[in-house]
């Protein structure tokens, strides 16, 4: 399932709680399409995606015999109190697909849980063990615990996020020892997400589509992964120098290094420590640079210049010096 949104909707969605953000099947297929070498022969597991309305499931079901899939799961999230006196109440369940003809799935082909579904619970957790690769689009709200369950349990996966999702302690910390990196689209490479009847449509660029769905975009929304794709190793051309502009590239109050505001003013020559914004990841070779660090000075405060804090800095090193 899918669950995200911009700064100021994200965090509406976040103190309310609201997950409930699915993903359009042509971003889907946007980003799928540089990871396809890696699907063959593998269980695909969609562990937030409730397979009769879910776009990821929807997408490797079209492409089952292309992709060469062995196995599709997926299993879905259903609010489940244990309450005697409400025999109506939900529970998770699960749909497996194999590549038969007839994609719809029906009531027949679906298997409740036990509990709810919850990806923490006992039986996802089974699922997860059975696949070999995680492609969904998780809650935000417990983004945290989501990507440390996956790294735990060693999966190769492809998800969803959004941009401050990085600025997370347990997610930086993987990006920083190259563990995880970040996919293809970003941004506005991300179009959209269809949200509840109940969700507010906030944002200038939020509608209605043909169907009727109601569709916000965020437009700060990135994919977070561990398979390789052509751009991880992609180097940024660099064309401004240091020499001869330092007045352009201002040092830290608490840290030996300077402060660039755009990734495309990375200079050419400077060996030492800079900062750069988040969106610098996107771009990031780790043939091309180190990270250092984010956010923080010696002193363990906020890098700042003149006093001033710039918005959260990632602290790399240029690995490829060109002295002209």
């Amino acid at each position: 399932m899918a669950r995200k949104v911009n700064h100021s909707l994200l965090n509406r969605a976040k103190a309310s709680k609201k997950n409930e953000f699915y993903t359009l099947y042509p971003d889907i297929e946007r980003e799928l399409k540089h990871y396809t070498s890696h699907f063959r022969d593998k269980v695909i597991y969609c562990n937030c995606d409730d397979a009769r309305t879910s776009n990821f499931y929807r997408y490797f079901a079209d492409n089952f015999k292309a992709l060469g899939l062995r196995k599709l799961i997926c299993s879905c999230y259903k609010k489940y109190d244990a309450d005697l006196l409400n025999p109506s109440t939900e529970h998770g369940f699960c749909y497996v697909y194999t590549g038969r003809e007839n994609m719809i799935p029906n009531d027949d082909d679906i298997t409740d849980f036990d509990g709810d579904g919850d990806f923490r619970s006992t039986e996802s957790i089974e699922l997860l063990r059975q696949s070999d690769i995680v492609v969904t689009n998780p809650p935000f709200s417990l983004f945290r615990e989501y990507i440390c369950q996956l790294m735990r349990y060693g999966k190769k996966f492809l998800v969803i996020s959004n941009i401050n999702a990085i600025t997370y302690k347990e997610v930086f910390k993987l990006i920083q020892a190259n563990k995880i990196w970040l996919g293809i689209n970003f941004g506005r490479g991300i179009s959209g997400f269809i949200v509840p009847e109940d969700y507010g449509l906030y944002g200038t660029e939020a509608g209605i589509d043909a169907s009727g769905n109601r569709i916000i975009s965020p437009n700060n929304c990135l994919w977070l992964t561990n398979m390789e794709n052509s751009k991880r190793r992609e180097f940024i051309p660099l064309t401004k120098t240091y020499s001869g502009h330092e007045n352009e590239y201002p040092y830290y109050d608490n840290y030996p290094g300077i402060n660039g505001d755009r990734t495309q003013d990375i200079p050419a020559d400077f060996s030492g420590a800079m900062g750069v914004p988040l969106s610098f990841l996107h771009r990031y070779s780790p043939e091309q640079f180190e990270i250092l660090g984010f956010r923080k000075g010696i002193n363990g405060r906020d890098l700042s210049i003149k006093g001033r804090c710039p918005y959260f800095r990632i602290l790399i090193r240029n690995k490829n010096i060109n002295l002209r």
